[in-house]
């Protein structure tokens, strides 16, 4: 019998498979791919499931638990499963950071947690009309959160110079933002 992927038969199989007690091996998982269904992810962070945003911060973090990147395209996957979703930007929203002992500890709109360094780098993307930045920072498995407004100028504000670049420092790395000659 062929099941129709949806959002239930991926909660359902995410659990059976112990999503939500620690990292999901989700790079070892390589079903067969059963199609797209119609869930996105909005540059906000806001999931959607048939046009609907999914109300279950549970669920949204359960999904999160077991979304996967291979080149431009997102999936969730579980053991049994791999369906395509539309993500607008990234997956997660880092919606907060503190300076930590080891550096700036992000936090995301699904609760990861990481310090950005060579293992979590930050990254700024300018848009090549307006110029504007959109900054990211790398949460797992090749996903990344865009760093959202409030925290992108707070960023900002702990910036400095160095080798011609304007940036911030986590720990032992430094991430430019813009070339420091623009700023004047």
């Amino acid at each position: 019998m062929i099941v129709t992927p949806s959002a239930q038969s991926l909660e359902n199989a995410a659990k059976e498979a112990g999503v939500g007690k620690g990292p999901p091996p989700v790079h070892l998982w390589n079903p067969d791919f059963c199609g797209g269904i119609d869930m996105h992810i909005a540059r906000d962070g806001t999931w959607f499931y048939e046009g609907t945003p999914i109300g279950r911060p549970g669920l949204v973090k359960l999904f999160a638990g077991i979304i996967k990147r291979e080149g431009d395209d997102y999936f969730l996957v579980t053991p049994v499963e791999k369906v395509g979703i539309t993500v607008e930007d990234a997956p997660f929203v880092a919606i907060d950071f503190d300076p930590v002992e080891t550096g700036l500890a992000f936090v995301t709109n699904v609760d990861d947690r990481v310090v950005a360094g060579p293992e979590h780098p930050i990254r700024v993307e300018r848009d090549p009309v307006t110029g504007e930045p959109a900054p990211y920072v790398l949460v797992r498995r090749n996903l990344e959160a865009l760093i959202d407004r409030k925290s992108f100028y707070r960023l900002v504000e702990i910036g400095e110079h160095h080798d011609g670049w304007f940036g911030v420092r986590s720990g032992e790395s430094f991430f430019p933002i813009i070339p420091s000659d623009e700023l004047e």
